[in-house]
């Protein structure tokens, strides 16, 4: 299977690229950027062509794309992927206005190709026993959920509102939001935020705490701060934990590592030997594409968890909770 990676401007397209390479069925023969000295550099690196047109990129023989370019874009990449035949895996959020989002999605149902969306998180083994041991009802009726994606600030196009959309909301309370929806077969109904920027002199948010109520009556937190400061041993945090009227469970989804204490880079860090979630994301999507099967994660999914950010920052904005169902629609 061919694939094309449609820009590097994510860091994730290069665990993305990775995959594909080591992958028994998959090919990455095409990049495009719209930065040349980025895309040339990545084509060399992985022996493919690199296309500075991106119609002519989507003219080529890949039969599917994978959407990493800033938040912003993700719209006119989809769309035109869409209208040339291609199979799509879009890294999160799916957008950055709801209007947007569903237009996509649209789109992509009626050229009859696949949308899916990139929540690596999903996909791993520590969040799958999470669902099971909830729904085999261990710990009874879920009756709050507290759950954190910290980071450290990622910098470049992420804090610039027109590229990225928003900050910390916007980068990580989309992977917490499609795990809990995930696990509970819950949507959301009402949203109460505050968001501020306290860490770094930037235009968007740096730290907030997200508090949700799901349909069910469920009442979730969500923590997605760029709190980590530049000397922590790895990027951030996914943690969760899921109290119920029998007992509660606490997961932390990249515990499992080694700590590696790098003289030649003069750092300590973490080093993973868990699941790689990238890999099985991939993996997914390929074999998805291959089968005619439906994605782990849809572009469904990326429209709910970005109806919960767009919540988030209208009620952060009005000082009020804010119901998804009256949500103001851009």
């Amino acid at each position: 299977m061919k694939i094309g990676i449609i820009s590097f401007a994510h860091m994730h397209a290069l665990s993305y690229a990775e995959n594909i390479v080591n992958h028994a069925h998959g090919e990455l023969t095409a990049i495009w950027d719209n930065d040349p000295d980025r895309g040339s550099k990545m084509s060399k690196q992985f022996n493919c062509n690199y296309y500075s047109d991106l119609d002519t990129f989507l003219q080529s023989d890949i039969e599917a794309v994978i959407i990493c370019s800033e938040n912003a874009n993700h719209k006119e990449h989809v769309m035109k992927a869409a209208k040339a035949k291609k199979h799509i895996l879009c890294e999160k959020p799916i957008a950055t206005e709801i209007g947007d989002a569903k237009e996509m999605i649209d789109v992509c149902n009626e050229e009859n190709v696949l949308l899916q969306v990139a929540y690596p998180v999903r996909y791993s083994p520590v969040i799958k026993q999470l669902k099971k041991i909830v729904a085999s009802g261990k710990i009874g009726d879920v009756v709050a959920i507290n759950g954190t994606n910290h980071g450290q600030l990622p910098g470049g196009w992420f804090v610039e509102k027109e590229l990225s959309g928003g900050g910390a909301a916007t980068d990580h309370v989309v992977h917490v939001m499609d795990i809990i929806r995930w696990i509970l077969s819950d949507e959301v109904k009402d949203v109460y935020a505050e968001l501020d920027t306290r860490f770094y002199d930037i235009d968007v948010e740096d730290c907030g705490i997200v508090t949700l109520e799901m349909e069910s009556g469920v009442i979730v937190t969500i923590d997605p701060s760029w709190s980590r400061p530049k000397t922590f041993p790895t990027w951030g945090d996914v943690t969760m934990e899921v109290t119920g009227t029998k007992g509660s469970i606490s997961i932390d989804a990249l515990k499992q590592h080694t700590l590696f204490y790098n003289d030649a880079k003069n750092a300590v860090q973490h080093v993973p030997w868990a699941a790689d979630t990238d890999q099985l994301l991939v993996d997914d999507f390929i074999k998805c594409v291959t089968e005619g099967n439906q994605p782990f994660t849809t572009g469904e999914d990326g429209l709910r968890t970005l109806e919960v950010v767009k919540g988030a920052y209208q009620s952060a904005e009005a000082n009020e909770k804010i119901i998804l169902d009256k949500l103001e629609l851009t």
